[in-house]
């Protein structure tokens, strides 16, 4: 905890005088460009990973990004989306998978093995919203191998939680009227390579090629 509180002190006697001008405009309201839903695992850095400066990114961490269908039930993650797109009306969301995900091998084993989380009640439904995902992997990765068939779940996972999002009635109306675009991504932890749905020919590509990036 000293070196939390020594990087808060640098913060203040550093960090925050060279943006001191980015805070003030800061203290007035937000105006988030993205609403970007990611893995709560500690190796993520959403502003490192887009080099974004606070309050380019409204941001959602939950074990698996995983976006629950919408229902009547009100959580965190429903509560969330409907003030990023209703009120903040961002132009873009972002569902952000990654490699080494525990959660999704928490999936993946709880598939093959109903009582591997027993211990952890909450962790395993809350993992069923995966399911979909993990039943798609199963029944078309026949052969391959677990390396493969990971990367396919992380892959299937973002889309499905793509598909989760469009449920939700603020997202529905605002695609209706074109004023916001969904984005899914994989980022891989060792490399940083970031690849992005292309929706056109349901596959995942390089960013670079996904927004035309580069030479």
């Amino acid at each position: 905890m000293p070196r939390f509180a020594d990087g808060v002190l640098k913060f203040q006697n550093e960090v925050f005088p060279a943006k001191k001008e980015l805070f003030e405009r800061l203290s007035l309201g937000q105006s988030p460009e993205a609403l970007f839903i990611t893995c709560s695992d500690s190796r993520i850095e959403t502003g490192m990973m887009t080099q974004t400066d606070p309050g380019d990114l409204f941001i959602c961490r939950n074990a698996g990004n995983i976006v629950p269908p919408h229902t009547n039930q009100t959580g965190g993650m429903t509560a969330s989306i409907e003030f990023a797109s209703a009120a903040l009306k961002v132009p873009h969301i972002i569902v952000c998978g990654h490699t080494e995900c525990g959660a999704m091998k928490g999936a993946m084993d709880l598939h093959h093995d109903a009582t591997s989380l027993d211990s952890l009640p909450h962790v395993r439904e809350w993992l069923g919203y995966s399911r979909a995902a993990v039943d798609i992997v199963d029944a078309l990765a026949e052969g391959k191998s677990e390396t493969d068939k990971m990367r396919m779940l992380l892959e299937q996972n973002v889309v499905l939680q793509l598909q989760h999002l469009r449920t939700h009635p603020t997202v529905a109306l605002q695609l209706a009227r074109g004023e916001v675009e969904l984005h899914g991504w994989v980022y891989d932890i060792k490399t940083g390579a970031v690849d992005a749905y292309d929706e056109a020919q349901d596959r995942f590509v390089s960013i670079e090629e996904r927004y035309g990036l580069g030479g």
